[in-house]
């Protein structure tokens, strides 16, 4: 699918990587993404990117950017490579690990407290998708 093609979230669905997106299309992506956050309860976030140390600071700008507490890193590879990072915001820990051959962006899940509802992920959106933009 071409980046000027991401009219909406579930164009997202099936790219490996996530696109270049003006600011109209990551404006409308939020709307829609902040309305399906409005009706969850917690999330968790999947981070794919070269490394920990931007893993980690990527996520550091999605929780500043939500005003939310900052999680802990429960575990993390001592070694440099590709990783995925996942955080948990109902658990407050992040994991990272080693994981060649992933895409680069950022999987959102809006989570439910209530069994019978299901979670949705989102993405992947742009490493920069939550920073704050003039």
């Amino acid at each position: 699918m071409l980046d000027n093609q991401i009219k909406c979230l579930t164009d997202l669905n099936n790219l490996r990587s996530a696109p270049s997106l003006n600011r109209s299309q990551s404006n409308k992506l939020m709307k829609e993404l902040i309305s399906h956050m409005n009706n969850s309860d917690w999330f968790t976030l999947g981070i794919m990117t070269s490394s920990s140390k931007l893993a980690i600071f990527t996520l550091r700008e999605i929780e500043s950017y939500f005003n939310w507490s900052a999680m802990k890193v429960a575990e993390k590879p001592l070694e440099d490579g590709p990783v995925f990072l996942k955080a948990n915001q109902k658990t407050g820990d992040i994991y990272v690990r080693i994981e060649h051959g992933l895409g680069e962006g950022i999987l959102l899940s809006c989570q439910h407290d209530e069994i019978s509802k299901n979670s949705s992920t989102f993405g992947p959106f742009p490493l920069d998708f939550f920073t704050v933009k003039d």
